[in-house]
């Protein structure tokens, strides 16, 4: 059974929820890596109060150490180094041991998106009219037209779409509301999803939990649809079409917006779309396709072969 965090490292989360707004995925993540950290201060004889700078670098050495990748020491670097910022901003020790403790450089990678053949491939795939296909083939239009995080796409309720109009009012991170488009195919698919024959198939006769009966999305026994079961539909899928092992939500995200970037969509629209808060996230997308154009160029043209 996991131990209890200390009461500053709650107080902590708390402030993360309340006052930063930060979302209850992000908070969970928070909680696991603050978990394991007082997991190894408790067998190291150390507190929150007592820890010092040499420790906090050693528990960081330790954890890349025991084979961890490179990003996740930088994630749990980044959660120490705040606890310890909150506990100082909020008097509750007069310095910081972890402000001088470097994180590791986690390598930029290239997201690799779907070729657009692959993605038609992919909703093709899905196929017959049951309740099940229809609600298949909306979710993978809908994350492919948006380019929506799967949580997102999860969270969406009935009054988030105005089908008419082809847009969705999505809750990013951070619980910032974003509006995006969707163009026809998601457009039809959605309706075919609401109509008699779809969604209404998958009713329950009595809702099991509150704000069900809301969702956009319902599985089989008529609750909310979850991310992993999202993530289930895509591998069905992606064996059909070869490509499971290449598969996730966040590869459609990735195909989105590497497409949009290929037939000419500027930089910050892809951004508003995505909800990145950033340019420099969205700027990833135009490697991928500068990456396309390269390989493009050496099997096209007739004097870029080198021997």
């Amino acid at each position: 059974m996991t131990a209890a965090l200390a009461l500053a490292a709650e107080e902590y989360l708390s402030w993360l929820a309340v006052e930063r707004g930060r979302s209850a995925n992000t908070i969970a993540a928070y909680r696991r890596d603050l978990t394991g950290y007082q997991a190894w201060l408790v067998m190291a004889g150390l507190d929150l109060q007592t820890v010092r700078p040499d420790d906090v670098g050693r528990y960081l050495r330790e954890l890349g150490a025991t084979g961890r990748s490179p990003a996740t020491v930088a994630r749990v670097t980044a959660s120490v180094r705040q606890l310890h910022r909150f506990l100082l901003d909020d008097g509750r020790r007069g310095d910081d041991p972890s402000a001088d403790v470097e994180a590791p450089k986690v390598p930029a990678g290239i997201p690799k998106p779907l070729g657009e053949a692959e993605v038609l491939a992919l909703i093709d795939s899905v196929t017959g009219d049951d309740p099940v296909a229809r609600r298949d083939r909306a979710v993978l239009e809908l994350l492919y037209a948006t380019g929506m995080r799967v949580s997102e796409l999860c969270g969406l309720s009935l009054a988030d779409l105005d089908i008419d109009e082809g847009l969705a009012r999505v809750l990013g991170k951070g619980s910032k509301e974003r509006l995006v488009p969707f163009g026809r195919a998601a457009t039809r698919a959605l309706l075919e999803w609401f109509a008699p024959g779809g969604r209404p198939a998958l009713v329950p006769g009595r809702w099991a939990r509150r704000g069900d009966a809301e969702a956009v999305f319902l599985g089989r026994r008529g609750g909310r649809l979850g991310r992993q079961h999202v993530w289930l539909i895509l591998q069905e899928y992606g064996e059909r079409c070869g490509f499971a092992d290449r598969l996730s939500p966040h590869v459609l995200r990735h195909s989105c917006a590497t497409h949009l970037l290929d037939h000419g969509a500027d930089l910050r629209v892809v951004q508003e779309l995505l909800g990145h808060a950033s340019i420099a996230t969205t700027q990833v997308y135009t490697k991928v396709s500068q990456e396309q154009l390269f390989r493009a160029y050496r099997s096209a043209h007739p004097r870029a072969v080198r021997r």
